[in-house]
C-alpha cells in the first residue's frame, strides 16, 4: 500500500469513526467496531456478554470482514445461532501495523455495504 492509499484509508477511517461517534456518543476504536460487527452478525442484539463471548464475537467479526479477501468462508449457523467460518487460506505473516491496516480496510468495506 503506497502513501497515497494509506492517506485515503486514514481519511475514510476518520470519517467512519466520526459518523459512529454521532450515533454512540463516543469514538469507537477498532476493537469496539469488531465487537459491534460480531453482535450484528450473531443477531442477538444488546446483551450482557461474558469475556469468552466477547472474544468469540470479535472472532466472528474478524472472519466476516476478512471473508471478501478470501481468507474465510461462511460455513453454517450453529444451533445457538452463532455463525461459523472455515479457513480458506492462512493469513500472511504481518506486523501489527500491517494487521491494523488490513482490518481497517476490511471494516470500511463492511460498513460500505
Amino acid at each position: 500500500m503506497d502513501a497515497q492509499e494509506l492517506a485515503e484509508l486514514k481519511r475514510k477511517w476518520v470519517e467512519l469513526l466520526t459518523e459512529l461517534e454521532k450515533q454512540f456518543g463516543e469514538k469507537p476504536d477498532l476493537q469496539v467496531l469488531l465487537f459491534l460487527i460480531g453482535v450484528q452478525e450473531v443477531g442477538k442484539g444488546y446483551e450482557k456478554y461474558s469475556k469468552d463471548e466477547k472474544q468469540n464475537l470479535m472472532h466472528v467479526a474478524t472472519c466476516r470482514v476478512l471473508s471478501p479477501f478470501g481468507y474465510y468462508e461462511f460455513e453454517k449457523i450453529d444451533e445457538d445461532g452463532w455463525p461459523h467460518y472455515k479457513v480458506i487460506k492462512p493469513l500472511p505473516t504481518m506486523t501489527l501495523g500491517e494487521q491494523d491496516v488490513m482490518l481497517k480496510r476490511a471494516v470500511l468495506m463492511y460498513f460500505q455495504k
